[in-house]
């Protein structure tokens, strides 16, 4: 197994900037496996879902998933939220699953500054239902996969990352 943090969760938990507070508080290198795809694809996520679908996108994750198994050490990787089916991700590194109830997931990105913005980013949760259903699918094999899992309902992302530190110190 590599020495890389993998960030699991529902989209809008809070991957993105857990990892950016743990970056600032260790030496790990940022990588957020959306933001790959972005650059290798020039488009972004809610393009390419509408313009190729949803089977192309999990195409494009695999890739991004062989990639970071072979080059990838010493890193902090965010994913997107269905990231987690790959499957060579315990061979990537740590699997650290950030949890939280649907309806915090909700209430945190609503009352977030740029909650419009961040909303029409991520096309899955357009329709809430949906998207509750897939949650509550997605929950139990996050929860079956990580080695780590930690609860971030109202916690900053500050503490989200000491805790996240202080665990994968232990498991390691």
């Amino acid at each position: 197994m590599n020495d890389n943090i993998i960030v699991i969760g529902f989209m809008g938990v809070g991957k993105g900037s857990v990892a950016r507070e743990v970056i600032k508080n260790s030496n790990y290198i940022a990588i957020d496996t959306d933001d790959l795809i972005e650059s290798m694809e020039n488009k972004k996520i809610k393009s390419i879902f509408e313009e190729s679908g949803e089977e192309y996108f999990r195409k494009l994750e695999k890739r991004v998933a062989k990639w970071l198994e072979k080059s990838v050490q010493n890193s902090l990787v965010s994913t997107g939220g269905g990231f987690y089916k790959q499957k060579n991700l315990k061979k990537i590194g740590i699997i650290v699953l950030l949890d939280s109830p649907f309806e915090a997931i909700i209430k945190r990105i609503k009352e977030h500054p740029n909650a419009e913005k961040k909303l029409k980013k991520r096309p899955l949760l357009s329709d809430l239902k949906a998207a509750k259903r897939l949650y509550n699918e997605r929950r139990p094999e996050y929860l079956k996969l990580a080695d780590i899992v930690i609860n971030v309902t109202d916690k900053s992302a500050f503490d989200c990352s000491k805790e996240l530190l202080k665990k994968v110190e232990k498991y390691a």
